[in-house]
């Protein structure tokens, strides 16, 4: 074993376990102290596990390079054991970025919180990593056009993660207003990508560039979860209690809000011409207020009493709009509106803080019937 690979796989290993160890004490210490908002409802206990999964898969970074170590320690890093192992390892740590990504709320919406994507993908990875363990066995290190075909499928899985994470961060720190940030992270996974090209092109063979790339990206990936983590305990912080807030729907187009915490403390919101958004949140709050717990929620999705999500996040910057918030002050849709899942949301504000006129939830019953 090289001086250059030794020292790679070593600094592998104590990079990926710090990082693994800062986060998830981040995560149990955020789960202590903000576990009122992490787990509200009186039947839902749906807890954000994203940076739970994203330390799990550093876990598996420590194992691989664990393997690594192992395997050229004693010299079988050629057989198709060791391979079989690194091909294990890989598909684990696809599946928990997958999984990481799926708590992720400016992830693509094909995968943020959609449970029937996610098991999809879930066995394309599966699928994927027993593919290369087929070709791994009847190919073996086969080299055609200086491309290493085993390791094709496992590279393409890979390459569409990165995507996913890549689109994922940028949207996530631009929303957070950390526009450095967003684009260091984009970079980082750029280098993520870069960096398996060594695993399929054989015309890649110089180790010090090559673990050089790894380590970089890996230690500036740990950076950019903490960063992530970070923003995710001023978010946190800043997420208004449902006790505080209360909204009364006054008049058709009307309501009068109040968040404290957000330095709206009565303000009346009249959404004028846009019934739909108007309509859509009182019926949030006429199913908080009237239903028992199981059934306070509604189905947002195509067939759904509500067609599309962006109609809802259309009722938060309506509103957004109409108080002329920004900064600190202004709402997001998680704020006033809570997922449940199976792609069912309710309001976040407690019954007895909802107010509807009685005249306007009859004229809105009749109009529904």
């Amino acid at each position: 074993m090289s001086e250059v690979t030794q020292f790679h796989n070593l600094s592998h290993i104590f990079i990926s376990l710090i990082g693994a160890v800062l986060l998830l004490a981040i995560y149990y210490n955020i789960r202590k102290r903000f576990r009122v908002v992490l787990e509200e409802g009186n039947s839902f206990k749906r807890v954000d596990r994203g940076l739970l999964f994203f330390s799990c898969g550093m876990l598996v970074w420590v194992l691989s390079g664990l393997w690594a170590f192992t395997a050229y320690t004693f010299g079988f890093e050629r057989g198709l054991g060791y391979q079989f192992g690194v091909n294990l390892l890989s598909t684990l740590n696809n599946l928990f970025w997958l999984l990481a990504l799926y708590y992720v709320y400016d992830a693509p919406q094909f995968i943020y919180r959609n449970e029937k994507n996610v098991r999809i993908i879930s066995l394309i990875i599966v699928a994927v990593a027993s593919l290369t363990g087929i070709l791994s066995i009847f190919l073996g290190n086969t080299v055609y056009a200086g491309v290493k075909l085993m390791a094709i499928p496992d590279f393409l899985l890979t390459s569409f993660l990165c995507y996913l994470m890549g689109v994922s961060f940028f949207n996530t720190f631009m929303h957070r207003d950390l526009k450095l940030v967003a684009g260091i992270s984009v970079l980082v996974v750029v280098l993520l990508f870069v960096s398996q090209w060594s695993d399929v092109f054989v015309w890649m063979h110089n180790d010090f560039v090559n673990h050089l790339i790894r380590i970089v990206t890996k230690t500036s990936l740990v950076a950019v979860f903490l960063v992530l983590a970070t923003s995710w305990v001023i978010q946190l912080a800043n997420t208004p209690k449902p006790d505080e807030m209360k909204i009364r729907f006054l008049d058709w187009s009307l309501i009068e809000l109040t968040i404290p915490s957000k330095g709206i403390v009565g303000r009346k919101v009249d959404f004028g011409a846009k019934t739909t958004q108007y309509k859509n949140l009182l019926l949030f709050g006429i199913r908080r207020l009237k239903s028992a717990p199981e059934e306070q929620c509604i189905e947002v999705r195509y067939g759904g009493e509500i067609n599309s999500q962006t109609y809802v996040t259309r009722i938060i910057d309506n509103i957004n709009a109409i108080l002329q918030l920004s900064g600190e002050d202004k709402l997001e849709r998680k704020d006033l509106i809570t997922f449940i899942g199976e792609s069912k949301y309710r309001l976040r504000i407690l019954p007895e803080n909802i107010f509807i006129d009685k005249a306007l939830k009859l004229e809105f019953s009749e109009e529904r019937s």
